[in-house]
């Protein structure tokens, strides 16, 4: 770890990161530190800054690369340079040679190319930052791609996790840190980021993604090979389409760019509320849109690596709140961040609502060129910074991907309005969601449970019934027994003050003639003291 965290400040140095750095809204201190540092000393070069930061996370590797991929579908939050240079890390990552890809083919596979393939192009199609891609041909003449994971990665993601949970163990320690919950959110990231080193839960996702989508007009999904899959090796269908993020190609061919903006934010919503089976990773090197059909565009997804999905009450819960959001209820959203527990139920709602109104009141009935989610998102930090809301690991996902949609769709037709885009669709799914299709859907989810259970139906009725009775019968004897410790108490009671008041009169009785002979020589006060005395003693 100690040889990671080196080459990690060698790479800033190298690279001269430092540059990057806003020095002006930073502490004085800071600043100081900045000014006398010896990375000053290391010459610039006459690269880019942009060329720079991309150079530096491609040497860090695939975790870092990852970053600089969500970094570039950014661009409201970048310069112009800086972004063009991390879209090269989408899928220009340096590859490594065609001979090892080939190797670890006929090693995966137990078997030669020329079995396997017909024809197999050494030199890859695109090289990311845990695979890369190599066209081939199928016996039956089909083409496919085959993708390889690259040999050694896994030896350097665990150096940057253990690094990562360090970190997380050191903000933990931090009150203002804690309620982001850093090691939860590690250990998710941790586990969809390995997930993509076995290519076989990729076929997986890749063929489920397939079925949800079948003949429909927004999006394909490429076939699996299974006969030529592995956890190291995968084949699939090959596309052609232009990479989403050419706008010039889009716009050279006649795409209806509008139309194609709204069926991307249409497809993110089916997957996260019809299928509850979203692909997590749409940056662009992973999106293309289809040659044909470019009055009616569609959609084509390749590397299902990072899939994610949400309970059933996280998509009641996200709905309501994106609808609230819709129709400015913000009461209702801080209703539901109560009853959710992400905000401790002392927080008072109308407090909270007014803070998210704050917020989020500039953003709505707004074209999405004029929206900066980043503003918001750091809006709603700070108002979850003052009423201790929490970050949910199982939504690190989908917020990402929820980023990944913005920058796409800036870049597709800036003036697309996501809220009227999105609010018909969820209110759709809610209504089906709570009416009689809601109720028959669920009926049929539950008939196959329902039927194993309707034999046993009457015995469990009757035992129920039995259960009841014996506890009405428990709570009756009970009760009896509570009355009678009640009666036995005050017949106890009763008799101890008779006991009390007996002594008293008998004590009196026998001290009486000295008491009497004491009392002809004392003045009345005395007299009157005593007597209260007596009383106040019989009394209790």
């Amino acid at each position: 770890m100690i040889l990671r965290l080196a080459r990690i400040v060698w790479v800033i140095t190298r690279f001269r990161l430092d540059t990057l750095l806003p020095l002006a809204r930073l502490p004085w201190w800071l600043r100081a530190l900045f000014t006398v540092s010896p990375l000053r000393l290391v010459p610039i070069g006459e690269r880019s800054r942009g060329e720079r930061l991309r150079l530096a996370l491609e040497s860090l590797g695939p975790i870092f690369v990852k970053f600089g991929q969500m970094l570039s579908t950014r661009r409201d939050l970048l310069p112009e340079d800086i972004a063009d240079e991390l879209q090269r890390l989408q899928d220009q990552v340096p590859p490594f040679p065609g001979h090892q890809a080939m190797a670890l083919v006929e090693e995966a596979l137990a078997m030669s190319l020329e079995d396997a393939f017909a024809s197999f192009e050494p030199e890859p199609l695109a090289s990311a930052s845990v695979a890369q891609v190599h066209a081939a041909r199928l016996h039956s003449g089909e083409a496919v791609v085959v993708k390889v994971i690259r040999p050694g990665i896994e030896r350097v993601m665990r150096q940057d996790m253990a690094l990562m949970y360090r970190l997380a163990s050191v903000l933990a320690r931090i009150p203002e840190a804690r309620r982001l919950r850093p090691v939860e959110v590690v250990r998710d990231y941790e586990g969809t980021l390995f997930d993509e080193l076995d290519l076989t839960k990729e076929a997986a996702n890749t063929s489920q993604l397939k079925r949800n989508f079948k003949g429909s007009p927004l999006l394909y999904v490429p076939a699996i090979h299974w006969e030529l899959t592995h956890r190291r090796v995968m084949v699939q269908e090959r596309i052609y389409g232009v990479p989403v993020a050419d706008s010039a190609a889009l716009i050279a061919q006649g795409t209806d760019l509008k139309k194609l903006a709204e069926r991307g934010v249409e497809i993110f919503f089916t997957q996260v509320f019809r299928d509850n089976f979203f692909h997590a990773d749409m940056h662009p090197g992973n999106i293309f849109v289809s040659y044909e059909h470019p009055h009616d565009p569609q959609y084509i997804a390749i590397d299902c690596g990072i899939v994610g999905s949400l309970t059933r009450e996280d998509q009641d819960y996200l709905a309501r709140n994106l609808l609230a959001f819709f129709h400015q209820d913000y009461y209702e959203v801080a209703a539901l961040h109560i009853e959710s527990g992400w905000v401790g139920e002392e927080t008072r709602a109308n407090e909270f609502a007014a803070a998210i109104r704050t917020v989020c009141e500039p953003i709505l009935e707004k074209p999405l060129k004029d929206i900066s989610f980043g503003q918001v998102l750091l809006g709603l930090f700070q108002t979850a910074r003052r009423f201790n809301m929490e970050v949910q690991p199982q939504l690190v996902l989908l917020q990402k991907t929820l980023l990944n949609i913005e920058g796409l769709g800036r870049q597709l037709y800036p003036d697309l309005d996501l809220w009227s885009t999105a609010k018909p669709y969820l209110e759709r799914w809610m209504k089906e969601r709570a009416g009689a299709r809601g109720l028959l859907d669920s009926l049929k989810r539950q008939a196959p449970e329902l039927t194993r259970h309707l034999p046993e139906l009457p015995v469990l009725a009757h035992q129920a019934l039995t259960r009841a009775e014996q506890e009405h019968r428990q709570r009756r004897r009970q009760v009896d027994a509570m009355g009678d410790i009640s009666r036995q108490l005050a017949r106890q009671g009763g008799r101890q003050r008779r006991l009390r008041l007996g002594l008293l009169m008998v004590v009196a009785a026998l001290a009486w003639q000295p008491l009497s002979q004491w009392a002809a020589g004392q003045p009345w006060p005395v007299l009157v003291a005593a007597g209260l005395g007596v009383l106040l003693v019989a009394w209790h």
